[in-house]
């Protein structure tokens, strides 16, 4: 008997919801173009932290081995496209009417001037350990220390600066502490092969891999879930809004005076809901493997994760069943409900990380965002998208899920029966 009620309340909510087809197509085309939009316009944005070239002016004034090793140093480094045809002057104006990100200005004689202050150091220190070579005597006098000139755009980004200055001072210093070493053997007559280039410690990035293929994370695999999650919350506003519509037109209260619990009707829209949240997922998923690869964008790869993948959609569609219950509940109106329930969509979307990634946030907000049941749901996808997780790896956040749905359904059923107690 119970199940039956659970069945003609799914049935009442299916066409509840084929009276509204306006609602149907907001809640499956809205999330479509969207995701479509913003990942073309992240896109780039995505490209250029996965190794497009950032053009910047090159002024090598020394024209020796200190400024070719720092061009090569730039040129491997697949960050930067360098552009030499400019002196000083013009490259100073270009980078601050804003035509290039920065320019970088090797002085004259570095490499000269470097050997010699390095060799004057060197004969210096062996000297007052009196073990100089007996064919050098002569005092080197240290010149004056060279300046690399830096210019960087007014618009540009202080982190981009710090990181270029890092850079830059990362190769100079490995240069010299090469000449340094090299100025040492000659000084004490060493004849020992060496390898100058190789360095005691380094460092090696370690990535997930599948296969032989690293797993770098890319504008597709961010907006995907991302945006998929924003269309699941979004059913906010449908859900609560025909709630309150039985409100209006006495259905709630035919619902109450019959001998089916109000909690049947909360079970018949979470199924009805979860249906929607589950097409909505695959209608995302389709266009990240089927469409993107035609906009010149990156496939979303779901080999061996769909099981997962759904698994997160269906904790946070209760979720956002949940809240859409627990609004309608309270709402009184249609004009209260719609608003409300859209901006605190939005406003979870913004804390939650789908706007702009949490660890960019300001500390506080950081903490903010770990409240939002969408970060939950955009943290789980992540597990499984970049870093392989299975269920046991996204226990925690499909528990607050589904936590977050028993305690805003709970409220529901508390809150109208109060509202109803005689």
């Amino acid at each position: 008997m119970l199940l039956y009620k659970l069945w003609r309340s799914f049935i009442k909510e299916i066409l509840l919801l084929k009276r509204d087809i306006g609602g149907i197509v907001i809640i499956f085309v809205m999330p479509l173009l969207l995701i479509v939009t913003i990942t073309l316009i992240q896109d780039s944005t995505f490209k250029n932290l996965e190794g497009s070239k950032i053009p910047i002016i090159f002024i090598d004034n020394d024209k020796s081995e200190v400024s070719k090793n720092i061009k090569g140093e730039l040129e491997n480094s697949k960050t930067f496209q360098l552009l030499t045809n400019f002196n000083e002057k013009s490259a100073q104006d270009a980078v601050f009417s804003g035509d290039y990100q920065m320019a970088i200005v090797i002085p004259e004689n570095l490499t000269k001037d470097l050997n010699s202050n390095i060799d004057s150091k060197v004969q210096t220190i062996v000297s007052s350990f009196g073990l100089e070579n007996d064919s050098v005597k002569t005092k080197i006098e240290a010149p004056k220390a060279k300046e690399i000139h830096l210019y960087f755009d007014p618009a540009t980004n202080a982190g981009f600066k710090n990181s270029v200055m890092n850079s830059v001072n990362k190769m100079v210093f490995e240069i010299e502490n090469k000449k340094i070493y090299k100025a040492f053997q000659d000084q004490l007559g060493t004849t020992e092969n060496l390898d100058e280039n190789k360095n005691l410690i380094s460092f090696k990035e370690i990535t997930p891999k599948k296969g032989e293929m690293d797993v770098m994370p890319n504008s597709v695999q961010h907006n995907v879930p991302a945006w998929t999650l924003f269309a699941i919350f979004f059913i906010v506003v449908p859900l609560s809004i025909n709630l309150v519509k039985e409100k209006s037109q006495g259905t709630s209260v035919r619902a109450r005076i019959s001998p089916t619990p109000y909690f049947v009707h909360i079970l018949g829209k979470t199924f009805t809901y979860l249906i929607i949240c589950i097409i909505q997922f695959l209608l995302m998923v389709a266009v990240g493997i089927y469409l993107f690869p035609y906009m010149d964008l990156p496939a979303f790869d779901v080999s061996g994760k769909m099981f997962q993948l759904v698994t997160v959609t269906l904790f946070a569609g209760l979720a956002a069943i949940g809240f859409g219950v627990l609004l309608g509940t309270i709402a009184d109106t249609q004009e209260q409900s719609a608003p409300f329930g859209a901006t605190s969509v939005v406003v979870l979307a913004a804390i939650g990380g789908i706007w702009v990634p949490v660890f960019l946030m300001p500390e506080f907000m950081q903490t903010v965002a770990k409240f939002s049941p969408m970060n939950w749901g955009l943290n789980a996808y992540y597990d499984i998208i970049l870093r392989n997780s299975g269920i046991g790896g996204i226990a925690k956040e499909l528990v607050f899920l589904f936590l977050f749905y028993l305690a805003t359904v709970a409220i529901s059923i508390f809150y109208e029966r109060k509202q109803n107690a005689v």
